[in-house]
């Protein structure tokens, strides 16, 4: 398995011009074609440490199944995402809400209603729905199911009374985000606070999800709230706390691998992902994420000693 770096701009740029193989946009409504089996496939990382520890262990089963594999770290949906249609990455994790929601946007405008919610078998049949005709598929999610969340300096909720983001939003206190720069426009971040919680966001701190450069500005109050995940095992490391989701703002975020459909979609990378899926639980996922962040191991070792301690490699 090799590992190859963020994707150089040259990539991205063939990327946005449509020269790599994959469906056209001619084509992407014919989704009779037979599934292909690529012998090299290329497998995605969104460049944080639960999607790396993902990717890995993606690599690593299929390696163990008979593909030569490679990793691409691709750290923005908006460029990864259209890599995985054209073929430029033929494997990645996503979640299910989520990524629902994503695609709709894409297709359907930025005024789309939602399509994912907290019931996992709709959001899953309205993201097939809409990927099919980009020529991915969906494969059957797993477990594990990781949503976003919220933190902030345990001495801020005391200070503050904060138990939930109803408490917040409640307090009338202007908060600086620190997140990905996707979140400004994305439904369960910037704008789901602000319509369902009316917490007054002045500005998102482009420090990325859940990243030791976000906690630290929420640590030291350069930041006020960090966007992080519920399998963030490391909060307590920097004295961060989480604010529960009370109202439901997040949705049904199972992992659920996505394969172009041309170059692996074959039974054989099916039944080899879903191995992992039948056997990764949310708690399994959190414990991976803190032996990188905390114990600082390196995504492929955590990933290859869990699946060993499975019997999956």
């Amino acid at each position: 398995m090799k590992r190859r770096a963020v994707a150089p701009l040259a990539a991205l740029l063939c990327l946005a011009c449509g020269c790599a193989t994959g469906p056209s946009l001619e084509t992407r409504g014919n989704v009779t074609a037979p599934p292909g089996d690529s012998k090299h496939l290329t497998i995605g990382s969104a460049g944080f440490t639960e999607s790396d520890v993902l990717a890995q262990m993606y690599a690593l089963l299929l390696g163990k199944a008979g593909y030569r594999t490679d990793l691409l770290t691709v750290s923005n949906r908006e460029l990864y995402e259209p890599a995985l249609e054209s073929g430029q990455i033929d494997v990645v994790p996503e979640y299910a809400a989520t990524f629902a929601d994503w695609l709709n946007t894409k297709t359907n405008g930025p005024h789309a209603a939602p399509v994912g919610s907290p019931d996992l078998n709709t959001t899953m049949t309205a993201l097939r729905k809409l990927a099919t005709p980009r020529g991915l598929t969906v494969l059957d999610p797993g477990r594990a199911v990781d949503q976003n969340a919220f933190a902030v300096a345990a001495s801020y909720a005391e200070q503050h009374h904060l138990k939930t983001l109803s408490d917040l939003g409640k307090s009338g206190l202007k908060v600086r985000l620190a997140a990905g720069d996707e979140c400004v426009q994305r439904p369960y971040c910037e704008p789901g606070l602000r319509k369902v919680y009316g917490i007054d966001i002045t500005g998102i701190d482009p420090k990325g999800v859940g990243t030791t450069q976000a906690k630290q500005a929420v640590q030291r109050g350069q930041d006020q709230m960090v966007l992080t995940t519920t399998t963030d095992a490391t909060l307590s490391d920097f004295d961060l706390v989480l604010l529960a989701d009370d109202k439901h703002l997040q949705n049904a975020d199972y992992i659920v691998p996505v394969v172009n459909r041309s170059r692996a979609g074959s039974e054989r990378v099916t039944s080899t992902l879903d191995t992992l899926n039948k056997v990764l639980t949310t708690q399994d996922l959190a414990s991976l994420n803190e032996q990188i962040d905390s114990w600082r191991r390196l995504p492929e070792d955590v990933a290859r000693t869990y699946l060993k301690n499975k019997g999956l490699i």
